[in-house]
């Protein structure tokens, strides 16, 4: 009979852990070292972490162009954690298949960063396992479509004119008025005749 109460109670311990996600396990305070993109960051004692459950436009590398609005979910990234102290919540898995700690990135103020950048509009929900910040980050999602923030806008951001012309144009920047070549030949130069003077 004591037996068959443990099974029944291991039985419903793995029921509600895979019903309902646990609280996440939060790290002590760890300096935000350097920011890659808009769900990426370096942090000291962990390295490379990606912000769970969310994803943010890619940031060009090489000769591939960044996706739109990857720039700006960078810089808000950037605004919110680069060189301050943050804590680490661990929800579910630990590390993604590149290896980088997977976690909920929280402000000294008790704010998740990934929430705030879901709610600009900078990132948009991506989580498929039940996580315990998911209701969260769907209610910021639906909340940045219908004001339609950042990615939800009806067009992506132009970019800015750069510093740098265009082959071939003039300091104006506009392109150089190029006609036919002319077939004339330019006049020669005259030649300066010698006066003789009389002997």
């Amino acid at each position: 009979m004591q037996i068959l109460i443990v099974a029944a109670a291991a039985a419903a311990a793995i029921t509600s852990t895979s019903l309902f996600p646990q609280s996440p396990a939060r790290s002590e305070a760890v300096l935000v070292q350097s920011v890659l993109d808009g769900d990426t960051i370096v942090v000291a004692t962990y390295g490379h972490v990606r912000l769970l459950g969310i994803d943010a436009p890619e940031v060009g590398r090489g000769f591939d162009s960044s996706a739109p609005f990857a720039k700006e979910a960078r810089d808000r990234l950037t605004s919110l954690v680069l060189h301050r102290w943050v804590r680490l919540e661990t929800d579910g898995p630990r590390l993604d298949v590149y290896n980088r700690h997977l976690a909920y990135v929280m402000t000294e103020d008790g704010q998740c960063v990934n929430t705030i950048l879901v709610r600009d509009g900078l990132a948009r929900v991506s989580a498929r396992l039940p996580l315990a910040r998911l209701q969260e980050l769907k209610r910021a999602e639906a909340e940045a479509q219908s004001a339609r923030r950042g990615m939800w806008t009806t067009s992506p951001p132009i970019p800015s004119a750069s510093y740098t012309r265009p082959a071939g144009a003039g300091r104006s920047g506009a392109p150089r008025a190029r006609g036919p070549r002319s077939s004339k030949k330019k006049p020669a130069a005259k030649k300066k005749s010698k006066k003789k003077t009389p002997p």
